[in-house]
């Protein structure tokens, strides 16, 4: 062999027996607090740390040839630790940081939560819109709180969640104060839903769009409903199951309200973006709820506390608003949200409507040939806030204020006798209340709640007649100071009792001021009522079967009456599509809105509060029973509702008579009857509905020339017919409304006049023509910069722009000649809004 061969075996020879001896060096672990001091004089570096965090950990011995940023990154996958350059010569030692993840979800629904408090020692954070969370964690022995208001608190160490890659869902169980259950989602269109005591639940938080609206109108949104209708399409006059609007009790977060609409009633009062959930009691209500003998609506601001500032700034072209929601540490948070129309600054199209819709004759309308108006100006706001306060786990306070205020203004000018004289007529309609709610939690099966409430109302008219040199100023208030306590106590996981007291005082005062001739009229009345309640809650097993008995003992001081009040609603599912419903309940109220000329108040807002005095206005009582079938499957929903409701003391001056009753002052009853249907079909993502009401309801005046005849309010067929669909971002709405007209009274045919009045036939049998009325609306959001979304939204109202008549009468000019007075429904009415959300 040559030389040359043995030199090149000899070079694999060493090679190949290098390789076992380097495996074996990479391979050996070494301390890492001998390689961090090896470290520190080759990189002149510093590392700082605590000696027990290295203690006992080895790692792979270094390449000699890395640099200090490759073998740090080496360092901190190996021993896995964080290395962290607190300055270019000096690299901190610390423990890693592990993250828990997950979706927070409905044990019972399977909805996932968003804005559930997630909490680890003195770190926490909330869940997304989608239910998701992430928070860092120490070790397996950190100990997690999850939160949530209406569900029990979840306390589990990090070990025994999913030690998984992926974020599974973590479920959260309904708390026993949770009294009723959905028994049909999204009933019409997402986010309305039915519940076990027959309650129909709005969440705006899940809210997708109606026809004809771009935002989220409270008010509008229950007339959706079947069986809720307004007769002259006003949020201030809305008629359920042919009762008056003043027979509507109507609260925001237990504080009961006497106005309800902006623009005199167009659109609600209460702001959108702040009231955030709406309950719509038809019948059955619990025994804890008194006055509002044909219905409840009950609106209500989120119950969780926020801990990440949001808000938006939104304007229409009627209005412009804002809200935020901010956190004042990690147990309070503060929401705030304002409104106010742009009628002042420029005239919108849809402004232009609702003025002519609101005018219609007034005394703004009516002008004379030396008598002109002019300059006139209507204006709305509002303002409310919500703060919520958690000092302690077991406890939550409440703090809610509301103001709210519609004003017009206009000049009245008159020449005479090449002299001109200007002036100044107006109204006012204002809100302020204010309340507290206190929740606590002594045990799991015991709970108690506390409510005190003021609100105020104020209508006032000043009326200047130049001609007659006269001024006619008139005022209403309300003031009414209520306080309610509650105790909830579980007795087993099926029965749960609920029993408390609330007391209310009401004073109303009247006040008509005349100047010339001088005449003052001061009316003012209080009535103090007391009440005693209680509820059985029963629930079977699987919950299919739910059944509330009530009852509620009523003291009236002032008359010295007592009233005994039975409720019950009880709900059953069977055969797993099918689901039946029994309401019923006695009412009674003692308050109610009257009319005592048609031109009170401008004739813009004619109806005064009055107490009950027990005689002449006597106190209002109901009593009304339904049944309901329901049959739910594969996205198909039928809904069959027949009812019956009687309520006694009700007066001419209530009704609202424009004929031959207009002036009377008599007490009498009315009863109502009817069916409410419904068929809904869901499809991925769209819905659509239709539904159908008829109504048969008729007063009864004993002391009246004719006793019986058919109700103001007795719209006989009603149909609502409505489709949604979403294209991701994009909402479309197109919906249709028809119902028969109004009834009213006609003057007999040939002899319209006799004896200087009108000479009227029966009374309500003529009814106008059908109401029609075709809406559309979409809304689209998107995301502008990082963390802000902006929406857009565009509304038609009466695309068809049919002249609907909402109510016919007839008067007699100064020659005795009679003439028919028709007022308008709103024509084709646009609106869009632009929202940026943060």
């Amino acid at each position: 062999m040559s030389k040359k061969s043995f030199l090149c075996l000899g070079i694999i020879l060493l090679f190949f027996n290098s390789i076992p001896t380097y495996a074996q060096e990479t391979n050996t672990k070494q301390a890492l607090d001998s390689i961090l001091s090896s470290l520190e004089p080759r990189f002149n570096v510093q590392f700082n740390y605590a000696s027990s965090l290295v203690e006992n950990v080895t790692v792979h011995a270094i390449d000699t040839t890395l640099s200090l940023k490759e073998t740090i990154a080496t360092l901190r996958l190996d021993a896995n630790l964080d290395f962290v350059f607190v300055s270019k010569k000096i690299i901190s030692i610390r423990k890693k940081k592990r993250k828990l993840c997950g979706y927070i979800t409905d044990k019972d629904t399977g909805e996932l939560l968003p804005y559930v408090t997630i909490q680890n020692g003195s770190a926490g954070t909330l869940t997304n819109e989608a239910g998701y969370f992430e928070i860092e964690v120490n070790s397996d022995d950190d100990l997690i709180f999850i939160r949530h208001f209406g569900y029990k608190i979840l306390q589990r160490q990090v070990r025994y969640f999913s030690k998984s890659d992926t974020c599974e869902n973590i479920y959260l169980v309904t708390n026993h104060e949770q009294l009723v259950e959905i028994v049909v989602y999204d009933y019409l269109i997402r986010g309305v839903d039915k519940l076990d005591n027959g309650t129909f639940q709005i969440d705006f938080n899940k809210f997708s769009i109606l026809p004809g609206l771009i935002d989220n109108d409270v008010l509008q949104a229950v007339q959706a409903l079947p069986g809720v209708q307004s007769i002259d399409e006003t949020v201030s006059n809305i008629n359920i199951r042919g009762g008056s609007n003043d027979q509507n009790l109507i609260t925001w977060d237990g504080i009961k309200m006497y106005q309800s609409g902006h623009f005199f009633g167009l659109i609600s009062m209460y702001n959108p973006n702040i009231t955030q959930k709406v309950e719509l009691r038809k019948n059955g209500s619990n025994a804890s709820d008194t006055d509002g003998v044909s219905g409840t609506i009950s609106m209500g601001t989120d119950k969780y506390i926020n801990q990440k500032f949001k808000g938006s700034i939104a304007a229409n072209l009627l209005d412009v608003n804002g809200y935020i929601d901010t956190p004042l540490g990690q147990n309070a948070s503060l929401q705030i949200a304002a409104r106010k129309s742009i009628s002042d600054l420029i005239e919108t199209p849809t402004y232009s409507k609702y003025y002519q819709r609101i005018s219609q004759d007034t005394e703004i309308e009516n002008e004379a040939s030396v008598r002109t108006n002019s300059d006139i100006i209507f204006d709305f706001y509002d303002t409310s806030f919500r703060l919520l306060v958690k000092p302690s786990e077991k406890d939550q306070l409440q703090f809610n204020f509301i103001h709210t205020a519609n004003n017009v203004v206009f000049n009245e000018t008159e020449n005479s006798f090449g002299a001109q004289e200007i002036q100044q007529s107006n109204l006012r309609q204002s809100s302020i209340a204010g309340g507290i709610h206190y929740h606590r939690n002594w045990t799991d099966a015991f709970k108690t709640e506390l409510s005190v409430y003021e609100t105020d109302y104020l209508l006032k008219g000043n009326n200047v007649n130049i001609q007659e040199n006269q001024r006619f100023l008139q005022k209403n208030t309300v003031s009414e100071t209520g306080a309610k306590l509650i105790t909830r106590l579980k007795l087993s996981p099926q029965l749960s009792v609920t029993n408390g007291y609330d007391f209310a005082e009401t004073k109303v005062s009247n006040l008509d001021d005349v100047d010339d001739p001088r005449y003052i009229l001061l009316e003012a009345e209080v009535l103090r009522a007391h009440g005693v309640f209680s509820t059985l809650n029963v629930s079977s097993k699987n919950k299919g079967t739910h059944l509330n008995l009530g009852l509620r003992y009523n003291y009236l001081t002032k008359f010295n009456k007592t009233l005994w009040e039975p409720r019950i609603s009880f709900n059953h599912d069977f055969w797993s599509t099918f689901n039946i419903e029994v309401l019923g309940e006695f009412k009674h109220q003692n308050t109610s809105q009257i009319i005592n000329f048609q031109n009170d108040f401008l004739g813009i807002e004619k109806r005064r509060w009055q107490l009950s005095n027990d005689s002449t206005i006597p106190v209002i009582r109901s009593k009304q029973l339904s049944l309901g079938l329901s049959h739910n499957q594969k996205g198909w929903l039928v809904n069959f509702v027949p009812f019956y409701k009687e309520v006694q003391g009700i007066t001419t001056q209530s009704q609202g008579f424009k004929g031959e009753y207009e002036f009377s002052r008599e007490p009498g009853d009315y009863d109502a009857s009817g069916v409410d249907i419904l068929l809904r079909k869901q499809l991925k993502n769209s819905s659509s509905w239709i539904s159908y009401s008829y109504l048969r309801s008729d007063y009864t005046f004993e002391t009246l020339q004719e006793e019986s005849f058919p109700s103001n309010f007795d719209i006989t067929n009603t149909i609502t017919a409505g489709s949604n669909y979403t294209i991701k971002s994009l909402l479309l709405a197109m919906g249709l409304n028809w119902r028969t007209g109004k009834p009213f009274t006609r003057p007999i045919a040939g002899n319209e006049v006799e004896n200087g009045a009108i000479n009227y036939g029966g009374a309500n049998s003529n009814k106008q023509s059908d109401y029609l009325r075709l809406d559309v609306s979409s809304r689209y959001q998107f995301n502008w910069r990082e963390k802000t979304k902006l929406e857009i939204g565009v509304a038609l109202w009466n695309i068809l722009n049919r002249d609907n008549s909402m109510t016919s009468y007839y008067r007699l000019d100064t020659s005795e000649n009679i003439q028919k007075v028709d007022q308008s429904s709103l024509g084709l009415t646009p609106n869009a809004t632009v929202k940026l959300i943060f």
